[in-house]
């Protein structure tokens, strides 16, 4: 008698047809945006999502201006968020408007002929802003005629038939970030007009206005070196431009602050992490220095308070990532000619020559570098013998619980590696137990750390706290093998951390100036307070918050106030350390035209104690009420099993 075929049975995690899913464009885009746009985050970071959906739109109006069609941008950001930018080029082909901003892999930029030099090639860019948007328009102006069509989230919502125009050619993209995946985000004008500035600074001639302001560059990196340096450069800005190659432009200069400082670019992209474009730029200087002065010169004398400038254009250039922040290309064109070669030589060249035509500037420069080496000798000393310290306080060091993820690894959650720097060990104890082993590492300090405004390096040797925290970052040789991607600065929010993060901020300013200009430095906020009843708590982050949620609450809700990270439980720690992490990014204005002149700032608040200083802290003195529980009877229980869970630890 034959067997009876037996049942089928689903085994619990089992793959098989079932497990297979095909997801559109629109729902894979929304589910992993990370793979388009790097981090989401909520505006206050210029690497957020939102900057990079900015940057996507913007881009294409660009590649139309180098493609000689259209000088002026519009761009305009309104009152509810909506980014709106209008460009006046060729317009996108009417038929076409709907299937080039929701048709994956879809555009006009994979033959060479329409945008040889275009940012964009991979035809992702305007979808990924379409899904990611709760509102999306998009409008093409096309010889007298128009065509638009809008959506909700990537899917189409209103497709409007052609009619007539008198608008001039062009492209107009309005957009909303979905904040469902942007949560209260907000844009911020200093990051926009940065970029904004960029865009002028590469394509002289464009017109960019914002908001009824308008910019433009005639000198191009010259102007952008000229604006992010002072009457302290050491001789005047070089810079190398050549007719023949018009491909690649530089620009160089050098200061009295401390480290290297460079902006580079590709097709118009910000490469915020540089590559092999930015590589031989560095090699290209070195070679040009040590023929033209016939000497051994050593690279970092070179390198040491350089303030530089680079922006090509290439063939179809290879990213390390979608979001564009690092060259990988080898070839900058399509016969295979060396990248590295083509742009050493070009820098030796005209380096070399720029110094023959220019001995003022050579001699200013050969000072320079000879003032670098004598600092570098006479730091050796002090370098080999706190280098030793800090190998042997890393063999037993308390302060540093040390993640498993760095920056500088090749690990896919590279960009969420985070160090908290604390005060004390009852604030790096609350964190180290919240914390996510795999990307969060927790650095203590122990109590105040120096006032170092106007001292030398050599107080990062000679102190051992600045000393293990440079050793932390691994930023001692430079930023290439920078541990952390974020340095968060977690102090209390009393007079006491106040001061601390002050202190912290001045050394990395002082000395590590590029951490804050590449926007690795940020401030954690925590909850001020917490407002709760029998059944709900809120945590709240400033007055208006509290406001609202003692509206929701009641107004016989306890309310406490947090002094300390140390009053944080661990348990209520990992939800302020976790995926709604609330970090305010560093910003550095080192505009030399602006007012907030960080150099004068840290001069006048860090500096020696002057009558100025005094009278402005005394006006600006404010006493806060210490915040009482409305009424504590009724919490009697809850607080006694807080204190006993307290004393349990």
């Amino acid at each position: 008698m034959a067997e009876k075929p037996q049942k089928s049975t689903k085994i619990p995690g089992s793959y098989d047809e079932d497990s297979i899913k095909s997801l559109d464009w629109v729902e894979h885009i929304r589910l992993r945006p990370g793979m388009y746009i790097g981090k989401l985050g909520n505006g206050s970071a210029p690497d957020d999502g939102i900057y990079v959906l900015f940057k996507e739109i913007v881009d294409n109006s660009i590649d139309e201006f180098v493609m000689g069609a259209g000088k002026v941008i519009d761009i305009s950001l309104e009152e509810d968020g909506t980014m709106a930018v209008r460009d006046y080029g060729r317009g996108i082909p009417l038929g076409k408007v709907i299937d080039c901003v929701s048709k994956i892999n879809t555009g006009g930029k994979y033959e060479g002929d329409a945008f040889k030099k275009s940012v964009g090639l991979n035809g992702v860019g305007s979808k990924a802003v379409n899904a990611l948007s709760e509102r999306f328009r998009v409008q093409s102006f096309r010889d007298g005629k128009t065509k638009a069509a809008e959506f909700v989230k990537g899917k189409l919502a209103k497709d409007e038939k052609e009619q007539a125009t008198k608008e001039a050619n062009g492209t107009l993209m309005r957009f909303l970030p979905d904040a469902n995946l942007f949560p209260k985000f907000k844009w911020v004008a200093e990051f926009l007009i940065e970029r904004i500035h960029y865009y002028s600074y590469l394509n002289a001639g464009l017109t960019i206005r914002f908001n009824g302001e308008s910019y433009t560059s005639k000198n191009g990196l010259r102007d952008l070196l000229e604006r992010h340096t002072d009457e302290t450069i050491r001789y005047p800005i070089v810079h190398l431009k050549d007719p023949k190659e018009p491909d690649i432009e530089l620009a160089l200069t050098h200061d009295n602050s401390y480290g290297e400082h460079y902006f580079s670019f590709v097709n118009g992209q910000y490469t915020t992490e540089g590559g092999t474009h930015l590589a031989a730029f560095k090699e290209g200087m070195v070679r040009a220095c040590k023929d033209f002065y016939k000497k051994d010169i050593d690279s970092s004398d070179v390198r040491a308070s350089i303030v530089g400038a680079i922006a090509i254009r290439m063939h179809e250039p290879v990213f390390e990532s979608q979001t564009k922040t690092k060259l990988g290309s080898t070839n900058y064109n399509e016969s295979g000619d060396s990248l590295r070669s083509w742009i050493v030589e070009f820098t030796r060249k005209n380096l070399e020559l720029f110094l023959h035509k220019n001995p003022e500037t050579a001699k200013a420069l050969l000072d320079k570098i000879q003032q670098s080496e004598r600092e570098r000798k006479d730091m050796a000393g002090i370098r080999k013998l706190a280098n030793e310290r800090a190998k042997k306080a890393n063999l037993h060091n308390r302060k540093l619980r040390d993640c498993n993820v760095h920056y500088d690894d090749k690990h896919k959650r590279r960009n969420e590696s985070t160090i908290f720097i604390t005060e004390g060990d009852s604030a790096s104890g609350s964190i180290t137990k919240a914390r996510d082993v795999a990307t969060q590492a927790v650095f203590s300090l122990k109590g105040k750390p120096l006032n170092c405004y106007g001292m030398t390096k050599k107080v990062v040797y000679e102190n051992e706290e600045f000393n293990l925290l440079q050793h932390a970052l691994n930023i001692e040789e430079g930023l290439e093998e920078l541990r952390y991607n974020n340095i968060v600065v977690a102090t209390d929010a009393d007079v006491d951390g106040a001061h601390i993060r002050l202190l912290l901020l001045t050394f990395f300013l002082q000395f590590f100036p590029e951490l804050v200009d590449k926007g690795h430095v940020h401030i954690l906020q925590t909850p001020l307070f917490r407002v709760r009843n029998k059944k709900e708590t809120i945590y709240c982050y400033d007055d208006t918050e509290k406001t609202a949620a003692l509206g929701k609450l009641g107004k016989n809700a306890e309310i406490t106030r947090f002094k300390g990270l140390g009053e944080i439980s661990p348990d209520e720690f990992a939800a302020f350390i976790g995926k709604d992490i609330r970090l305010e990014t560093v910003i550095s204005q080192r505009d030399a035209k602006a007012d907030g002149k960080i150099e004068k700032i840290l001069e006048y608040y860090m500096g020696k104690n002057t009558p100025a200083r005094r009278d402005f802290i005394i006006d600006n003195l404010k006493v806060e009420e210490e915040v009482v529980d409305e009424n504590p009877e009724d919490f009697a229980s809850d607080k006694a099993a807080d204190k006993l869970l307290a004393e349990a630890g």
